[in-house]
């Protein structure tokens, strides 16, 4: 079984550690942070005093929705061919999404309903004045975080990775997040990078029943798990590319999360390096790969003042540090030869 991940008692909402968190670059609960929120007061009173309480914020706007039929057992992913996925999208009011979980509360057979990152300021504007973290680190300042809620009944995000550092915070429901280190992306078996369920590659290996026949490595990936089972108002750090599964346990689910980096934000994304370096590298001769296996070891894995360290500062270029002026200067030349 995986180990459970490490739990932290007795943390006042105002004294949350967020510097050590990152630094120590490890999953934690932060036990009752939010136990005091009135979202999630209006949910231990059960699902439909916690859809009251958040209809009270909805203005209206429409959001994405997921519908998958009773077979998938709340599990979003792909079709059994691979072609497709095996849910419907679509865009919904909030209002009616609720009607449609109210009517299956006690159904055992329910169809599986979720929205999910639905941004709180702009779709339940008002809800964060008595509903938020103190975000009183000042990397916080610099890099505001994205604040977003997710909603809907039992159902299973499968396991995927974020780009960003991560606080879940559980509201209505119990959580349950299994986490994986990034290490064991292999031991996963990444699904297709196109389409995806959420925007993000998801594992093929279905944790609740994994097939060892098809998927033989899955066992190492589960010995080096861990699993947090969330209460409403307890919290969950976890760190950016950390693979993580979360799946929803009640009739009725609301998370509130907050997704925040500390790079500047005129850098690319990573994940633009992947898919180039699938263009250029990955079927190129063994011996060229690891030749540039040693290149991106000196001018992007290793220390990053190494590359440009013995040269004159005027003659560093994208070799110095980098800012948002020096950033577009490199874009503009990574554009140039993309287009030719």
């Amino acid at each position: 079984m995986p180990r459970a991940t490490l739990e932290i008692t007795g943390i006042a909402p105002d004294a949350i550690p967020y510097a050590d968190l990152l630094a120590a670059q490890q999953p934690v609960i932060l036990k009752g942070v939010a136990r005091d929120w009135p979202l999630v007061r209006a949910g231990l009173e059960g699902a439909e005093a916690a859809m009251a309480y958040l209809s009270t914020f909805d203005v209206g706007r429409q959001v994405a929705g997921f519908t998958g039929d009773p077979e998938i057992r709340g599990r979003f992913g792909y079709d059994a061919e691979v072609r497709g996925l095996n849910f419907v999208p679509e865009h919904t009011a909030l209002a009616p999404f609720f009607e449609r979980v109210r009517a299956h509360l006690d159904d055992p057979d329910a169809p599986s309903l979720y929205v999910g990152s639905t941004d709180l300021d702009i779709y339940l504007p008002g809800l964060r004045a008595t509903n938020d973290l103190v975000l009183n680190d000042p990397m916080f300042a610099a890099n505001p975080p994205l604040v977003s809620i997710w909603l809907g009944n039992r159902t299973t995000a499968a396991a995927h990775y974020d780009m960003s550092n991560n606080i879940a915070c559980c509201m209505v429901g119990r959580r349950r997040f299994t986490l994986f280190p990034p290490d064991q992306v292999a031991n996963l078996y990444p699904g297709p990078l196109e389409p995806t369920p959420g925007g993000q590659v998801v594992t093929m290996v279905d944790l609740a029943d994994p097939d060892f026949d098809c998927y033989p490595r899955a066992r190492d990936a589960l010995a080096a798990a861990q699993v947090a089972v969330l209460e409403p108002g307890d919290i969950l750090f976890y760190p950016a590319m950390w693979w993580h599964q979360v799946d929803a346990l009640e009739g009725f689910n609301a998370m509130i999360n907050y997704w925040w980096n500390t790079s500047p934000a005129f850098m690319d994304t990573p994940q633009n390096t992947l898919l180039h370096a699938l263009l250029s590298l990955r079927d190129r001769p063994d011996p060229e790969k690891q030749a540039w296996r040693a290149l991106f070891d000196y001018y992007v894995f290793g220390p990053p003042t190494l590359a440009g360290e013995h040269l004159p500062e005027h003659a560093r270029g994208p070799l110095g540090p980098l800012d948002e002026m020096g950033a577009r200067r490199l874009r503009a030349r990574l554009l140039q030869r993309l287009n030719r």
